[in-house]
C-alpha cells in the first residue's frame, strides 16, 4: 500500500491516491496469487502495484481518468487524509512530488523495502518504468531520511476522515446538474448535425477539461475555507489551518475581482514576487486567508499550498492601479505561518496573526534591557500599525530602533512559547532564532527562541545586517554563537557569531561577527567571514572558521581566530606564522596583515573562513 501510494503522482490529490492505491493493491492481490513464475508471489504482488502506479501517472485526459476511478473504493461524503507529519515528512513530500513517477517509485523501493540500486532498477524494469537506471540515480540524489517514510504521512493505511464541505457539495450537485444539461443539449445539436451535414471544424486551443478547470480556479463560490476551529484541532499548524478573516470575506464580486486579476493581471497591475516564486495563475481553488479593507486600501490574501497571494486595490475602488504580490512560503510551521503583512505605508506595517496568537508585543533588537509593548489586534486579527525596521534612516543606514514582533502562541495548540518575526519586506516575516554557545562537554546545541536575554543581547550585534536581506524571501535566521574566547592582556571574552539567514527557496547566507566586550550594545560585531549561497552554519555545515584583527586596549594588534565545537586545531601563515592546538587563536601580528587561516577538524578534514580568507 505504502509502495502505491508514494509512487502516485501528487497532484490527483491525497483523498484519490489513497483510493487508487487501496485499488491497485486489490487488484495486485489477485495477480500475485495467481503468479505461475518463480518470483514469488510477494515480488509479484509488488511489481504489479508499482505498475499500476506507474501506468496511472502516464495517463491522460478527464475521460481516462474518469473510467478509471469507477473502480475505486466508494467513499461518499468524506475525505480520506493520511496522518499529518512534522515539517520534514512534508519537505519529503514536496520533494518527492517534483519528481517523475519512475524516480518516486525508485526511492519507495530503497526507502520502504530497503533494497539496493541494481535491485531497484530491476523491480522498475520489470514494472515498465522508463529509464529505470536514470529513476535510481534521481532517486539516490536526494538528501533525506529514508527512515521518514514509516512516518503516517505517507501509510495510506492509518488516515484521517473529514467530512466534505457542504457548500461545495451543494455547489458540485448544482454543476452536475447543469453538465447534465449542457450534455443533453450537445447530443441533440449532434444529432442535428449528423442530419443536416458535417460540422464545422473544430478550433485549435486548449482542451475543455483544462478550460474548465481554469475556470473554477478562479470561481470565488470555489474557494477553499478553513473551519473557524480547525486550527484548535490539528497537528499541521500551518497556512492550510487559517479561517478566512476580514470584513469582505463574503464579498463574491471582489473575491471574483482579485482571482481574475491573479489569473491574468493587465499592463496597470504592479506585480511583484520574491526570488524563486512563479507568478503563475492559480491552477486549481486556492484557501481564501482574508479579504477586507485596511486603512485605504482593501486586500484579499491567498494561499494555494505553496505560494501567498496578496491583492490589494484603492479602498474606494476606483481606476487606480491594483497590486499583486507572490511570496513563496512551502513547507511553513507553528511560527513561520504566525503572521502575514496585510498592509504597508508611511513608514508602517499591518500583520494579520494567526489563529493560534494568543498574545502579540512589540520589541525593539537595539535596546535589548527594553520590554515589550503590548500590540493590540482586532477581532479579525489584523495588529496595529508597527513602524518598519529601518524606515525614517537614511538609506543604506539601520536606523536608531529595529522593531520586530514578539507573538505568543496559545496553549490550547502547544505549550506556551513565544517568539520574534521581523519585517524584511517581504509576505511573510522573517523568524528569528539563537543557538547559545557550547558548554564543554555537552552535546551541540540546537536552534531556540530568541526571546531570552542572552539571545536578545548577542540580536542587539546582529539586528542591523538584517537589512542587507531586504526582499530576499528569507524564512529565518538564526543567530549562533559558535565560541567565546578570551582575549589577550586581560581584555575580556569576546562572542563569535555566525548569523544563518534561511530563504523559502531554499538557498542561505551566513556571516560571521566578532563582537568584543567594548562593542558598543547596540553596534554590529566585526565582520569575520560571509558566504552568499552555501550551507555553512546551518544543520548541514555545522564547522565554522572566522578572524579577525583586533586592536587592544593598550594599542597593540592581534590576529585573533576562533572556529567551532570540532575544530581541533588552528594556523595561519602569510605574514603571521603560528599555530596552537585548540579552537582558538590569538598572535601579535601587524596592524596590516591578512593572514591565510586553516583549521582541523576532529574529522582530520581541513576547514578554512568563510569567504576564503
Amino acid at each position: 500500500m505504502r509502495l502505491g501510494y508514494l509512487a502516485l503522482p501528487a497532484t490527483i490529490g491525497r483523498h484519490r491516491r489513497v483510493l487508487i492505491a487501496h485499488r491497485h493493491a486489490q487488484r495486485s492481490l489477485r495477480v500475485a496469487l495467481g503468479s505461475t513464475g518463480g518470483e514469488g508471489p510477494y515480488a509479484a504482488l509488488r511489481r504489479e502495484v508499482l505498475r499500476q502506479a506507474l501506468a496511472q501517472g502516464r495517463r491522460r485526459g478527464r475521460l481516462r481518468s474518469a473510467l478509471a476511478a469507477a473502480g475505486l473504493p466508494q467513499v461518499l461524503g468524506l475525505r480520506l487524509y493520511p496522518q499529518a507529519g512534522g515539517s520534514a515528512e512534508l519537505a519529503l513530500d514536496r520533494a518527492l512530488a517534483s519528481l517523475p513517477g519512475a524516480a518516486r517509485a525508485a526511492y519507495a523501493l530503497l526507502g520502504v523495502e530497503g533494497l539496493d540500486e541494481q535491485a531497484a532498477g530491476d523491480v522498475l524494469t520489470q514494472a515498465g518504468a522508463n529509464d529505470p537506471r536514470g529513476a535510481v540515480r534521481t532517486a539516490v540524489a536526494i538528501e533525506s531520511d529514508h527512515r521518514l517514510l514509516a512516518a503516517g504521512e505517507f501509510d495510506p493505511c492509518t488516515v484521517q476522515v473529514r467530512p466534505t464541505d457542504l457548500l461545495r457539495r451543494r455547489q458540485r450537485a448544482r454543476t452536475g446538474l447543469f453538465t447534465g444539461a449542457a450534455v443533453a443539449v450537445a447530443a441533440v445539436v449532434l444529432a442535428v448535425a449528423a442530419i443536416g451535414g458535417p460540422p464545422e471544424p473544430r478550433r485549435s486551443g486548449g482542451s475543455p477539461g483544462s478550460a474548465a478547470g481554469a475556470q473554477q480556479a478562479i470561481d470565488p463560490a470555489a474557494l477553499v475555507r478553513a473551519a473557524p476551529q480547525a486550527w484548535a484541532a490539528t497537528a499541521r499548524l500551518d497556512f492550510t489551518a487559517w479561517p478566512a478573516r476580514g470584513n469582505r470575506a463574503g464579498d463574491r464580486p471582489l473575491l471574483g475581482k482579485a482571482l481574475a486579476t491573479w489569473a491574468n493581471p493587465g499592463p496597470s497591475v504592479q506585480v511583484s514576487a520574491t526570488p524563486g516564486t512563479p507568478r503563475t495563475a492559480p491552477s486549481q481553488p486556492p484557501q481564501l486567508l482574508y479579504a477586507g479593507d485596511v486603512d485605504s486600501a482593501t486586500v484579499v490574501i491567498f494561499y494555494d499550498g505553496l505560494r501567498l497571494v496578496r491583492y490589494a486595490q484603492a479602498r474606494t475602488g476606483g481606476s487606480g492601479a491594483a497590486a499583486l504580490d507572490f511570496a513563496q512560503v512551502s513547507d511553513a510551521d507553528i511560527t513561520t505561518a504566525a503572521a502575514v503583512v496585510v498592509d504597508r505605508g508611511d513608514g508602517n506595517t499591518r500583520f494579520l496573526t494567526a489563529p493560534w496568537v494568543a498574545g502579540s508585543e512589540t520589541r525593539d533588537l537595539l535596546q535589548p534591557d527594553k520590554q515589550g509593548v503590548p500590540l493590540h489586534r482586532a477581532a479579525d486579527g489584523t495588529t496595529d500599525p508597527v513602524r518598519m525596521p529601518g524606515a525614517g534612516a537614511a538609506a543604506g543606514a539601520c536606523g536608531t530602533t529595529w522593531p520586530v514582533l514578539q507573538l505568543r502562541s496559545s496553549s490550547r495548540v502547544v505549550e506556551q512559547h513565544s517568539f520574534l518575526l521581523t519585517d524584511l519586506g517581504d509576505l511573510s516575516p522573517v523568524h528569528l532564532t539563537f543557538t547559545p554557545p557550547p558548554v564543554p562537554g555537552d552535546t551541540a546545541r540546537a536552534p531556540r527562541e530568541a526571546t531570552g536575554p542572552e539571545a536578545l543581547d548577542s540580536w542587539a550585534h546582529g539586528a542591523c545586517r538584517l537589512g542587507e536581506l531586504r526582499g530576499q524571501g528569507v524564512r529565518s535566521v538564526n543567530d549562533w554563537q559558535f565560541a567565546r574566547t578570551p582575549l589577550p592582556e586581560g581584555a575580556g571574552s569576546a562572542a563569535w557569531t555566525c548569523d544563518r539567514a534561511d530563504t523559502w527557496r531554499g538557498p542561505g547566507r551566513a556571516t560571521v561577527q566578532f563582537v568584543p566586550p567594548s562593542a558598543p550594545a547596540t553596534a554590529p560585531g566585526t565582520l569575520a567571514g560571509r558566504q552568499t549561497d552555501g550551507s555553512a552554519c546551518s544543520r548541514f555545515g555545522r564547522n565554522v572558521l572566522g578572524g579577525v584583527m583586533w586592536r587592544s586596549p593598550a594599542g597593540h594588534w592581534y590576529l585573533l581566530a576562533a572556529g567551532s565545537r570540532d575544530v581541533q586545531s588552528i594556523a595561519s601563515s602569510n605574514g603571521v606564522t603560528a599555530s596552537v592546538s585548540g579552537s582558538s587563536l590569538a598572535v601579535p601580528a601587524p596592524r596590516d596583515t591578512r593572514a591565510t587561516l586553516t583549521a582541523h577538524l576532529k574529522s582530520g578534514a581541513t576547514l578554512r573562513p568563510l569567504g576564503g580568507n
